[in-house]
């Protein structure tokens, strides 16, 4: 996969940005960021997950955050405007950025060309869906930092730390509620499918809150962000584990002898396999770490 290397987008006549790459230290403001969209005659949309990070000391709260090293390869999903690229770019050796918007895709090159160009040989710019992506172009990427799409949040994160064992950290901006979410540990009320495969790749921890002001437009929800330091996933299939983690949340309510008789061929047959595990047929799917659900998986039918 190339990188994009678009023409340059012209300003229409007379219209100057209202805040310049020197006042920001390159980084893009309210004013540019609406000016921006203007040209591209851009109007966010829900679909697309398009709230567009404006403020400077919380894309410099981000980078910090994500402790990222000179040598670094960034992958950013769904880099917008370029608020948080013009960001990443000082404090790594590269970013790549995926963006499923055509029109944001092309702009994105000459963003960074004129307000960093010091920097922006560093920058390759992939159009395509996340979700789909097979491979990335250059050298594999060593961290994740984005600011995810939140309808799709959860599976981007899923597929890319799948496809790409090489990201040894993640640092992704998303809905408070999934953070949440991402974050909860066994027996927590926010348990659940996202917890325990966010944990097979590595130990997620709440990373800092996010207010709506910051973005344009403002989502109507509050925002937080979640690190995930990489660590060996347990012994077992990944395949076979997810898929005794989505039967036992499904009917979450359910010990889980009731709630994996589907998935086991009968309530007998489930009970059979959960004390094989060593795993008590009562105890609800909330209440067993990853390392539960992968020995539970390998146990014979």
């Amino acid at each position: 996969m190339a990188a994009l290397r678009p023409a340059p987008v012209q300003l229409s006549p007379g219209t100057e940005p209202l805040n310049t790459p020197e006042q920001t230290g390159g980084l893009l403001g309210p004013a540019a960021i609406r000016e921006l969209a203007q040209q591209l005659g851009l109007r966010p949309t829900k679909t697309l997950g398009q709230n567009f990070l404006h403020d400077a000391n919380t894309i410099r709260r981000i980078v910090r955050t994500a402790q990222l090293r000179p040598d670094d390869v960034v992958l950013e999903v769904g880099p917008g405007l370029g608020s948080l690229t013009l960001g990443l770019l000082p404090a790594a050796a590269a970013v790549t950025a995926v963006e499923i918007d055509p029109r944001l895709a092309a702009l994105l090159p000459d963003t960074v060309a004129a307000r960093r160009p010091d920097l922006a040989a560093r920058l390759t710019v992939v159009e395509a869906d996340a979700l789909r992506v097979t491979d990335l172009p250059g050298p594999a990427p060593t961290a994740l930092v984005a600011n995810l799409p939140y309808n799709v949040a959860v599976p981007v994160l899923l597929h890319l730390l799948e496809l790409l064992p090489s990201l040894r950290r993640a640092l992704v901006l998303v809905q408070a509620e999934v953070a949440e979410r991402l974050a909860a540990p066994p027996g927590s009320p926010a348990y659940g499918v996202p917890s325990v495969k966010a944990a097979w790749y590595g130990t997620a921890s709440r990373a800092g809150s996010v207010g709506r002001r910051v973005f344009w437009p403002e989502p109507n929800v509050d925002s937080g962000l979640v690190a995930l330091d990489r660590h060996d996933p347990p012994p077992g299939d990944r395949a076979a584990t997810f898929a005794v983690v989505d039967a036992a949340f499904a009917m979450r309510r359910k010990g889980l002898r009731a709630a994996l008789a589907r998935w086991a061929g009968s309530p007998a047959a489930a009970e059979e396999r959960l004390r094989a595990a060593g795993i008590d047929p009562t105890t609800r799917g909330e209440q067993l770490s990853v390392s539960d659900f992968a020995r539970l998986a390998a146990t014979a039918p």
